[in-house]
């Protein structure tokens, strides 16, 4: 019997990773996106393993009936991964308008926990597990990060939370937080300016997605009694800052 692992956010970077990695090692794969352009393009290229679902995260009253839609044969879930999140542009919160604000925290919050919440019933019957994206923004702030991180910060609280409310029940919970991955992350986060992401990821060996879904494929695969609470990963060549100090004049 084949297992099932439902992923968001399939369509691009570490979700269209992963997705590769698990069929790859004989599992079925529900991949949730906003570009059926994309999904069908994975749909293609994956086969019969891999069930393309159009679902927006900011969209939590499609849940329950995208759930109940699935195929038979895809209803047992064995692992959920929520993988979809996104970053507003980097600016400071005085400056910032509030609409992207709601964009991240529908996202990367309100849609996360929602989604969780409708999946759990077929997860604890499958003694299954949930791996969370979250972020080294998570521990580490940097100026203009404040609501990205802080959307980060709530995934691995969530989690820590979430393992309380499980217990008993065999279902594993695990929070990883990467730090620079070159993906498309930053061309969302600036609105598509390559030439801003190419600067960020210059000459430092970023990871790449395949290196998260590694991971993630050993965190799903450990016996089932070992539960990883958080993993944090950072390229070789990436650090924390220092203090910022600002000097008045005079």
């Amino acid at each position: 019997m084949n297992k099932t692992v439902f992923i968001t956010g399939v369509t691009a970077g570490i979700g269209a990773a992963t997705a590769r990695k698990f069929v790859s090692e004989g599992w079925q794969v529900v991949g949730t996106g906003r570009r059926r352009d994309r999904l069908d393009e994975l749909a293609t290229e994956l086969g019969d393993f891999f069930y393309p679902m159009m679902l927006d995260m900011r969209c939590p009253d499609d849940f329950g009936p995208a759930r109940d839609a699935l195929p038979e044969r895809y209803r047992g879930i064995d692992l959920l991964l929520n993988n979809a999140g996104l970053a507003p542009p980097m600016s400071n919160l005085q400056d910032a308008g509030q609409e992207p604000l709601d964009v991240v925290i529908d996202t990367n919050v309100t849609g996360l926990v929602a989604l969780t919440r409708t999946l759990l019933p077929r997860l604890i019957e499958r003694k299954g597990a949930i791996i969370n994206l979250s972020s080294v923004a998570a521990t580490y702030p940097y100026r203009g990060g404040a609501v990205y991180a802080g959307s980060k910060a709530f995934v691995r609280q969530f989690g820590l939370g979430l393992r309380c409310d499980l217990a008993g029940t065999g279902v594993r919970v695990t929070s990883i937080e990467p730090g620079m991955v070159e993906t498309e992350f930053t061309l969302v986060r600036t609105g598509g300016d390559q030439s801003a992401s190419d600067a960020l990821y210059a000459n430092m060996d970023p990871m790449t997605a395949q290196d998260i879904a590694e991971t993630i494929w050993w965190v799903a695969t450990l016996p089932p009694h070992l539960n990883i609470n958080a993993i944090e990963l950072m390229p070789t060549t990436q650090s924390w800052a220092g203090f910022a100090v600002h000097r008045h004049e005079g």
